[in-house]
């Protein structure tokens, strides 16, 4: 596979239309913010964070596991696994790593800063699976590189782990409805919109848990699983209490959000 960009892009678009498709049939709660806006900005910045990331770094994931896999680097190439063992336990590792950086991420105020932005939507859809500052975009690449060249991991784990990960971002920020039954038995193994939904609501205790974005496991092993909000999916309040005017939402102040406290 010389460059996975037509693939991930095609899925991208493709997983949106669903995902948009899904909340305009069968909607889990009323927004409150316009919509045409919010999605022109929220998409805005995909195309930002894509330039962001071609002008500023050198490599990307995909390049980074050529090289590793050329230079025989990291554990996977020490250890040598059978081919699919590798392929799900490098998987399962990328899943954890993005769990982690999740974690830090709300528990380090400097980066809390950066990824409260994509918490400053006031309602939570597709889109707000796409809504990262640029900063962010760029740190948490290289730390992708980093595992990935660490553990050696194939280039066809990382093209596939991130396509599951952009397309589990939308899907679980969908304001959509799942059953409740199936929604319980669903979040046994991934993180469903109601599950994720707990993670944006403006009680601090409610944000800071369900850290998950593919795989639910790791909240419930490391005891940062809530089940659901205080106040309901109907009730819960969403966004961040010093953002609420109409105007944060246009992306010049959504990129300065960490830079300010008002």
């Amino acid at each position: 596979m010389d460059s996975p960009d037509i693939i991930r892009l095609s899925i991208f678009i493709a997983v949106l239309l669903l995902c948009a498709l899904w909340e305009w049939k069968m909607p889990r709660r009323r927004l409150s913010q316009n919509k045409t806006y919010r999605w022109a900005n929220n998409l805005g910045l995909v195309s930002l964070n894509s330039l962001c990331l071609s002008i500023f770094m050198p490599i990307l994931a995909f390049d980074a596991a050529n090289i590793a896999q050329q230079n025989s680097w990291g554990l996977m190439h020490a250890i040598k696994l059978p081919t699919l063992a590798e392929f799900f336990l490098g998987i399962l590792i990328l899943d954890f790593v993005i769990y982690s950086q999740h974690l830090i991420f709300h528990k380090i105020p400097w980066l809390w800063r950066l990824h409260r932005m994509h918490h400053s939507d006031q309602d939570i859809d597709v889109t707000t699976g796409t809504r990262f500052h640029p900063i962010e975009i760029i740190l948490s690449m290289w730390l992708k590189i980093a595992a990935i060249v660490l553990l050696g991991i194939s280039p066809i784990t990382v093209i596939v782990f991130e396509i599951i990960l952009n397309a589990s971002a939308m899907f679980n920020h969908s304001n959509a409805r799942l059953s409740l039954d199936l929604d319980s038995l669903m979040r046994k193994i991934i993180v469903t919109p109601d599950m994720h939904r707990v993670h944006h609501s403006r009680n601090p205790q409610e944000t800071h848990s369900n850290f998950g974005f593919f795989l639910s496991i790791w909240d419930r092993c490391f005891n940062t699983y809530t089940d659901q909000p205080e106040l309901g999916h109907q009730g819960i309040k969403i966004g961040i209490t010093q953002f609420q005017t109409a105007s944060e939402q246009r992306i010049d102040n959504m990129l300065t959000q960490p830079f300010r406290n008002h």
